[in-house]
This record gives structure tokens, C-alpha cells and sequence, in this order.
């Protein structure tokens, strides 16, 4: 296993959980030199101030996939995220989305940074969006908050 399982905040009061099947998935689509990125959303668990990661979504043939660029779109995506919140009785939510970049260790460009900026805007529940980018040797975990604070998490 090439990721860590547990993240936390700097000052240690919020964690995020990765399952074992999260990182496998998030593990399977790391991007080569000529790959193209990957991506989906982390459906799971909210614990007061501290997230469960439970599944992440793989990329589906809508999806649109570049070198340097990924655009999920809504189908297989949502239809997902719908069929896991009614199966749990709505305690595995939508916690946040996941790409690739072609970086050993990863970092947020500006259009990702817009791109959580309003999808944590948009959120029905109010919550932060949990936004991670899969490098080939780290991932990068932050929360993101409607009005545009971010928290980084580190690796535990």
C-alpha cells in the first residue's frame, strides 16, 4: 500500500479515514508520464467533525479525461451517490471529489481550486467538500468550506 489511511488536521482535532478499498481505487488510477487523469467522488460517513471515507467512484466513459485535465460528469457519478444514500438510510452522503495529477507529490492548481470553491458552494448540506489529488507518492487531502477557507490534512 502506497497511501496512508489516516489523515489529520495540523492542530490534530479532525481526521479523514480512507477504507482499505478507497486506497486500492485511488492506488489503481495513478497517472503515468502519457496517462491521462482520473477521477470520481468519496461517498461515506460524516462523524461529527471527522470523515469516513467508505468508496470512491471510478472514472466513467462520459468522464472527460486529458493529460492535464478531468472533468467528471453527472452520469454513474450521481446515480451512485443516490443508490448508496438510500440503501444506508442516508448515512453514507457525498463527502467530496478525487483527481489525479501527473506529480510525484500533488498540488491544487488555480482551476482546482475554483472548481472546489464552487462545489463546496453548492453543497445542500453545508459542509465542507473533502478534495483530494492522487500523486504517484502522496495524496493531498483538504477540506474545503463555502466561504473559501481550506484546511490541509496531513498524513498520520
Amino acid at each position: 500500500m502506497r497511501f496512508l489511511t489516516t489523515w489529520q488536521s495540523p492542530a490534530g482535532e479532525q481526521f479523514v479515514y480512507f477504507s482499505q478499498n478507497v486506497v486500492e481505487v485511488l492506488e489503481s488510477h495513478l497517472q503515468s508520464d502519457s496517462g491521462t487523469e482520473a477521477g470520481g467522488i468519496l461517498l461515506g460517513h460524516v462523524r461529527g467533525q471527522h470523515l469516513e471515507v467508505l468508496e470512491a467512484s471510478e472514472p466513467t466513459n462520459q468522464d472527460r479525461r486529458l493529460r492535464y485535465f478531468f472533468e467528471r460528469m453527472i452520469h454513474g457519478h450521481k446515480s451512485l451517490a443516490d443508490r448508496r444514500w438510500q440503501e444506508s438510510n442516508g448515512l453514507v452522503r457525498y463527502i467530496g471529489e478525487w483527481h489525479t495529477h501527473p506529480q510525484e507529490i500533488p498540488s491544487p492548481s488555480s482551476i482546482d481550486l475554483n472548481e472546489w470553491q464552487v462545489l463546496a458552494q453548492d453543497r445542500i448540506d453545508r459542509r465542507p467538500l473533502l478534495a483530494v489529488i492522487v500523486g504517484r507518492q502522496n495524496l493531498h487531502v483538504e477540506l474545503v468550506h463555502a466561504d473559501g477557507r481550506r484546511l490541509e490534512f496531513i498524513a498520520e
